[in-house]
C-alpha cells in the first residue's frame, strides 16, 4: 500500500503537528519538503494541490487534503483511531474546541510572535505578545485541572496545540510562569513515538 505524501516545510509548526501525530499513531508518511524560499508553493503544480499555496498538504491516492487540522482528522478517521479522535459526540466536540483554539488563539499569539522573531514576518509583535499572555494563562489554568487538553488521554487536541506552545520561546515568550503548561509539554514529550520539530 502506498504511503500518503505530506508536503512539508520543516520549521512549520502546522506541518510539525501532522508529523508528530503520525509518529505517535504509527502512521507512515512519505515526507516531501517544499522549498518556500524558492517559491515552490506558488508553482502551478502545487497550486493545483492547494489553491491557498500553503503547507501542509496531504495527498493520499486521489485524495488531497490541505489545512493541518483537516489532515489530522483525516488521518485519525482513516485509521479508525478512537483514542486520538473519539466518536462520542461530547468527547469529539471537546477535541474540536482545541483544534479551533490552535488555529485562532494559539496561532495569533505564540505562533505569530515566532513568525516575527524567527522569520521577520511583517506582523504586529505587540499584538502577538498581548494575545499570547491571555492565551497562555487560560491554557495553563485549564491544564492545572486536566492532564490532557480534551480528555483523560492524549488526543488530536494535544497534537494540534503542542507545536506552537512548546515553540513559544522562539517568539520571545518565556514559559517559566506557566507550570501546568510546562508539565503538559513534558507529558507530550514522554509519549511513545514522540518526535521533535527537527525530526
Amino acid at each position: 500500500m502506498t504511503r500518503p505524501t505530506l508536503y512539508n516545510c520543516p520549521p512549520s509548526g502546522n506541518c510539525y503537528k501532522v508529523r508528530l501525530f503520525a509518529a505517535l499513531a504509527g502512521i507512515e508518511l512519505d515526507i516531501r519538503d517544499v522549498d518556500l524560499a524558492a517559491g515552490a508553493h506558488k508553482t502551478p503544480e502545487f497550486t493545483l494541490l492547494n489553491p491557498w499555496q500553503q503547507v501542509p498538504v496531504l495527498q493520499d491516492g486521489e485524495t488531497v487534503i490541505w489545512d493541518s487540522q483537516a489532515i489530522l482528522v483525516y488521518l485519525a478517521e482513516k485509521q479508525g483511531n478512537a483514542d486520538w479522535w473519539p466518536s462520542e459526540p461530547a468527547a469529539r466536540a471537546r477535541v474540536v474546541e482545541w483544534l479551533s483554539v490552535s488555529v485562532n488563539e494559539i496561532q495569533h499569539g505564540p505562533a505569530d510572535a515566532r513568525l516575527v522573531k524567527k522569520f521577520d514576518y511583517p506582523l504586529r509583535y505587540d499584538d502577538a505578545i498581548a494575545a499570547s499572555t491571555r492565551t497562555l494563562a487560560i491554557v495553563d489554568r485549564h491544564l492545572a485541572d486536566h492532564v490532557w487538553l480534551a480528555g483523560d488521554a492524549p488526543t488530536l487536541a494535544d497534537c494540534a496545540a503542542y507545536p506552537y506552545l512548546t515553540l513559544a520561546p522562539e517568539g520571545g515568550i518565556a514559559l517559566d510562569i506557566y507550570p501546568a503548561l510546562r508539565q503538559w509539554i513534558g507529558r507530550v514529550e514522554a509519549l511513545p513515538g514522540y518526535i521533535g520539530v527537527d525530526a
